[in-house]
């Protein structure tokens, strides 16, 4: 299965496509979109838009995930992600393909195992994840292709099930987890 992820953003948009059987993934392609910065606010949306449509078509994925929405301070800034991630929906929905959204938190708590995970933590896991050489740059392809491994590891995929059964009994959530020094037992 291919999913193709994008993380919006006004300024630059980062996508990212995967393949995956649920257990292994590969890397179809990632990178960011920029629009000129001299260019008014619908150019970018149209650069942003023109880009992603292209991309997908390429990419021929099954399934479009994008970063939902998250708590933002700045009214404007929240406001100007929202146009932006108005543009990829519609890009997704103009090729005909279902939409998956996460917010930013189940994204890295999926992928990293910690929702509150920085970016160089999710860039290193998909690094580990993707087997890739380097980490992804700039770290909206990596938000990008965080959100597809987000989506192939939902519901009850073999790596969701196996990070579920190494769970010692009386924990419930890795949070709860601290290891144990080696050559101490756990009480």
């Amino acid at each position: 299965m291919k999913i193709f992820g994008i993380d919006p953003g006004s300024t630059r948009t980062g996508y990212g496509c995967v393949e995956t059987d649920g257990t292994r993934h590969r890397l179809v392609t990632c990178g960011a979109i920029a629009p000129p910065a001299g260019a008014t606010f619908p150019e970018k949306l149209h650069v942003i838009h023109d880009a992603l449509s292209r991309l997908i078509r390429e990419a021929a994925p099954e399934c479009v995930v994008v970063e939902s929405l998250f708590h933002a301070r700045n009214a404007r800034s929240a406001l100007q992600l929202a146009h932006a991630r108005g543009v990829a929906l519609l890009a997704a929905v103009q090729v005909g393909l279902p939409i998956v959204e996460y917010t930013p938190a189940e994204i890295k708590l999926a992928v990293v195992g910690y929702g509150r995970a920085d970016k160089a933590q999710v860039q290193q896991m998909v690094k580990l994840l993707l087997g890739l050489d380097t980490v992804p740059t700039p770290s909206d392809a990596a938000d990008a292709l965080a959100a597809a491994l987000c989506h192939s590891h939902s519901g009850t995929s073999a790596l969701e099930r196996r990070a579920t059964r190494s769970l010692p009994r009386h924990l419930t959530n890795w949070r709860d987890f601290r290891p144990v020094p080696t050559g101490r037992r756990a009480v």
